[in-house]
């Protein structure tokens, strides 16, 4: 396929995927039940940190905890108490438990009780035009407090090669704005056009067969390189293209 066909064949699918309809089926449907910035972003982040394998069990497990703060995330970070977190006790999605949850809770309190909050601490500086040193940094301040070694392995870091595909998904959902409310574009001093389409299996495949992506490993040097294709079709807004290559692979099954 000519780029001008494979261009116009994602525009197309960007249009069909890119809509509020989207939302239902998607974990980014947890954000949505909010209306205040922080409880977009902590019940964003927090559905983010759980999103792989079923998708309805995400999205069951996410509700859950919801629940489990009370619908009130951030008044839950700020001011809860650790007989407040007993209740997490039983909790679990795939590899992430009870315990990790509770010291996400207190990371993510520490970040805007400390660090001026999620906006603020994954923020590149300004001489960098992507996301790898600012999520690599964001890792290292989620875990100056105490915590269990558990726990590192829900938060990745693309120094060491990860493609870090869910908080990607996150911060298109906080920086993005589509305009048709799907994701949320309330982090104003971040730039849409230094965002990374988050890569896995489905996005991956599809780029491959697409001829965007050559590299075998769904990692962050093959992110790199469908960044760097995307990014030729549209350079301010390149991970629209995510809904393209997500709604093919899973719904299309491309």
């Amino acid at each position: 396929m000519k780029k001008q066909d494979l261009k116009e064949f994602l525009e197309e699918k960007v249009v069909k995927y890119n809509t509020s309809n989207f939302i239902e089926s998607d974990p980014i449907q947890i954000p949505h039940l909010f209306t205040q910035k922080e409880d977009i972003e902590i019940a964003g982040f927090l559905a983010a940190t759980i999103a792989w394998g079923n998708r309805k069990m995400i999205i069951k497990n996410a509700l859950k905890m919801m629940d489990l703060m009370g619908n009130s995330p951030f008044d839950f970070v700020i001011n809860h108490t650790e007989d407040d977190l007993a209740s997490f006790n039983g909790f679990v999605h795939r590899t992430f438990n009870a315990d990790d949850f509770k010291s996400f809770i207190k990371s993510i309190k520490n970040i805007y009780t400390n660090h001026g909050g999620l906006e603020d601490v994954l923020k590149p500086t300004l001489n960098q035009d992507n996301y790898q040193i600012a999520i690599h940094n964001f890792k290292k301040i989620f875990f100056e407090i105490p915590h269990q070694a558990r726990t590192l392995k829900h938060v990745s870091d693309p120094i060491k090669n990860s493609a870090s595909k869910r908080i990607n998904m996150f911060l298109r959902w906080m920086v993005r704005n589509d305009k048709s409310d799907v994701d949320f574009g309330i982090w104003k001093s971040h730039s849409p056009q230094n965002l990374h389409c988050p890569l896995d299996v489905h996005s991956g495949n599809v780029a491959r067969k697409l001829g965007l992506l050559d590299r075998k490993q769904n990692d962050w040097k093959a992110l790199v390189e469908l960044d760097d294709s995307l990014r030729l079709f549209d350079p301010k807004d390149p991970v629209k293209y995510d809904f393209a290559l997500f709604g093919l692979g899973v719904f299309e099954k491309f």
